[in-house]
């Protein structure tokens, strides 16, 4: 009988015991908790900065910015401005391209959770080797080519060409007159027609410079007609 009565208390006693210590954890669990929430919002911390060439300090647009590890980042606008959200201890890695990549430790002991910051980013150049490129796979062929190839006129000679008498003559003949021109002449006619009104006007028929400008049409060649609609002057054809 003693016996069981030394078993009960010693399990009444153990019992307490667990009590007490459950009671205990309920009361430092909300300062735990506090305390460790603290600890999370002191390692979250704001980075925010400018992207800028180590030699001459400009903006460097469109770079990106990962935490090392992570699936996170960001990427710098057309001002070189970037702001990401991080924890102590990570580390950014700076990447563009046309320059090398730069790693950043953020350090542990910084102060509150903003940091502003400026990332020097250095030229990265890349030598190619030397490449020569031919229109021709073999110097035969480059050598075919260049005795027939047909070299164009320069705009020297396109210009003589252009200007010639014989080609301005045929041109103002069959080139129909454009608006400004055809108004001018139908206001030439009517002034024509105005000078003369009320009287008989003369007859080239009798006008001596009129005779001398039909001579030289004719000589010229001016009237002259091929078969195949050629017209020819001052020796050479045109054709329509």
């Amino acid at each position: 009988m003693a016996k069981v009565l030394k078993q009960i208390i010693y399990l009444r006693g153990g019992m307490n015991k667990k009590c007490t210590y459950i009671l205990l954890s309920f009361l430092f669990l909300p300062f735990l908790v506090k305390a460790q929430l603290s600890q999370f919002k002191d390692s979250i911390i704001q980075i925010s900065g400018i992207t800028m060439t180590a030699d001459s300090l400009r903006a460097v647009p469109a770079v990106s910015v990962l935490v090392k590890g992570q699936r996170r980042g960001t990427i710098s606008n057309s001002q070189g401005v970037f702001s990401i959200v991080a924890f102590k201890g990570d580390t950014l890695t700076f990447s563009a391209v046309g320059f090398k990549k730069k790693d950043y430790k953020i350090p542990m002991n910084l102060p509150g959770n903003n940091y502003s910051m400026i990332q020097l980013l250095v030229d990265d150049t890349t030598y190619l080797p030397v490449t020569i490129i031919r229109p021709y796979p073999t110097r035969e062929e480059f050598d075919k080519a260049f005795v027939s190839t047909d070299i164009p006129d320069d705009e020297y000679e396109l210009a003589r060409k252009n200007t010639e008498n014989a080609r301005m003559r045929a041109l103002s003949r069959y080139t129909p007159p454009d608006a400004r021109e055809a108004t001018n002449m139908f206001l030439n006619k009517q002034a024509q027609s105005l000078y003369y009104a009320g009287q008989v006007p003369p007859q080239n028929i009798l006008n001596p410079m009129a005779w001398a400008q039909f001579i030289q049409a004719w000589k010229r060649g001016d009237f002259k007609k091929q078969n195949n609609n050629n017209y020819s002057y001052g020796g050479t054809d045109y054709g329509y």
